[in-house]
């Protein structure tokens, strides 16, 4: 929410949201969204840890370093309201979404150097486009057609799944996205109400926390589903009794 107040990084070129600008820092335009930011890396880091330590294949590793990348973009783009750093928090979103895509689809793809490659450059080619062409409703309509295409084969990994553990993780995955579109549809619909209240409830940002947990359930459970299909028997545990993460058990090679 604009407030026309000069600030280290000029005026508002980008999309802005329901928070008031430049409140605690004239480096910080959107404190909260800037902020809310950090437990995503935080969780992709914990992520990227386990797939290091148990030597997961090396797409679950890019996948948590592209978390971070995504939530390090959203941060520029909310600390400062540029157009060219929302276009760095937005050009991630449709790369990671290009991950999960490949993560779900290629253990039964036949032709298996095709869907990366293709992939690749379809990712390549939409930063290009995206950088030259300003896309506004657009870009949220393609964004959700990427999802929507996830969603049948993470249906599939769901009722093929017996461990109650994983099933959890998959109920937590959709809980999150719901509530986190929840508040991120209320705080962009009804800013002008808000803006009235005396308290700001930051639906924006509250997406930004929610959704860093949506990533690191769908993280684990994606992984606990390869981790079956590999035979590693794979186990949900969790840290002291309430921090999810898979454990694996792969055979011995003789």
């Amino acid at each position: 929410m604009a407030e026309g107040i000069s600030s280290f990084w000029g005026p508002v070129t980008s999309v802005d949201w329901c928070e008031k600008n430049y409140v605690y820092s004239s480096y910080i335009a959107e404190f909260f969204n800037t902020i809310s930011n950090i437990p995503s890396i935080l969780l992709a880091l914990v992520g990227l840890t386990n797939a290091l330590r148990q030597r997961f294949e090396k797409r679950f590793s890019v996948l948590n370093i592209s978390n971070m990348i995504l939530a390090i973009g959203s941060i520029l783009y909310h600390s400062t309201l540029q157009h060219m750093q929302q276009q760095g928090d937005e050009t991630p979103m449709v790369w990671e979404m290009l991950l999960y895509f490949y993560i779900l689809y290629s253990p039964d793809w036949h032709y298996r150097s095709t869907m990366p490659i293709f992939l690749f450059f379809y990712g390549a080619a939409f930063a290009v486009v995206h950088a030259l062409v300003r896309f506004g409703i657009g870009f949220k309509v393609h964004y959700a057609i990427l999802c929507l295409l996830c969603i049948p084969r993470m249906y599939k990994y769901f009722i093929y799944t017996n461990d109650v553990s994983a099933k959890r993780l998959a109920k937590f995955y959709v809980g999150t996205i719901f509530l986190g579109s929840l508040c991120w549809l209320l705080d962009r619909v009804l800013c002008d109400e808000i803006s009235q209240w005396l308290f700001n409830p930051q639906g924006h940002a509250l997406w930004h926390v929610f959704m860093g947990f949506n990533s690191y359930f769908a993280n684990t459970f994606l992984m606990f589903c390869r981790a079956q299909q590999l035979g590693w028997d794979p186990k949900v545990v969790h840290f002291m009794g309430f921090f999810p993460y898979v454990k694996v058990r792969k055979p011995k090679t003789k």
